[in-house]
């Protein structure tokens, strides 16, 4: 197979995921989208985290709502438990690795609040105990998984949303992560400010 032949195929792979993906997520993400909107709306944040791209896309999802994401519009309280330095490798060498988000989760979130929780194996130890304190805390979670949902699957509570990738590939699961990501800010835009007018 030769460069062209490899990026074609990449490219093929990435689309027919999605594709495969769509009938599958539609609803979780509607409904995370008005999960989100609801709480946001009643004065509450959300809290995202995840491990290598997945602590890009918990940043990611973070900036579109604090910032905007393609329309103008007031910044909306959502915060990435990614990005701090200090505290994390603190955290990790006084506790462990495994507890860099569940401290902050502990510390930072409140009741109603939701936690954003990205693991495209939902194995991640950290992740998975950041949900066990957002349960503690009385908030709620939406996840971003994929494969069969791993551990994560099995603590997420009724009231949580997961949005399951259906692909065993790390590369497409995290694709479709940014999709859905785009997905949740447009729809949560959508509720707060109207429908994009037609150009």
């Amino acid at each position: 197979m030769d460069i062209t032949q490899q990026i074609q195929q990449l490219f093929t792979d990435s689309i027919e995921t999605k594709k495969r993906a769509l009938p599958v997520l539609e609803k979780p993400i509607g409904d995370a989208a008005q999960f989100i909107f609801n709480r946001i709306i009643q004065d509450n944040k959300v809290l995202s985290c995840g491990n290598g791209g997945s602590a890009g896309d918990a940043q990611h999802f973070s900036s579109e709502m604090l910032n905007r994401f393609e329309r103008e519009r007031p910044g909306l309280p959502a915060m990435a438990l990614t990005t701090d330095t200090s505290t994390l490798t603190s955290i990790a060498n006084d506790y462990s690795y495994d507890q860099v988000f569940s401290k902050q989760v502990s510390a930072l979130g409140q009741p109603g609040d939701i936690l954003l929780a990205i693991s495209t194996s939902g194995n991640s130890k950290n992740v998975n105990k950041a949900i066990e304190a957002a349960h503690e805390k009385e908030m709620d979670v939406v996840a971003l998984t994929g494969n069969n949902g791993g551990e994560l699957a099995g603590i997420l509570r009724e009231m949580d949303i997961e949005i399951r990738v259906p692909s065993e590939s790390t590369a497409r699961i995290q694709e479709t992560h940014l999709l859905v990501i785009h997905s949740l800010c447009c729809l949560i835009d959508m509720q707060l400010i109207g429908p994009e007018q037609e150009k």
